[in-house]
């Protein structure tokens, strides 16, 4: 006969928690936008250099 051994549980540390609060406050506001929403996109910053605005902006003479 086998000796069973004891399965060391693993503390809940104060990281892990705020981990978890995180994803679920994320989830829940997945589901509460309406229709379809990209979530990977990373938000541009407005002082980032953007050619595509500055060609906009130039006066022709």
């Amino acid at each position: 006969m086998r000796k069973k051994r004891k399965k060391t549980g693993r503390k809940i540390t104060v990281e892990d928690y705020i981990k978890a609060v995180k994803k679920a406050d994320r989830e829940n506001e997945i589901s509460r936008q309406a229709g379809w929403r990209s979530l990977t996109s990373v938000h541009k910053s407005k002082k980032v250099y953007n050619r595509k605005t500055e060609k906009k902006n130039f006066p022709e003479e």
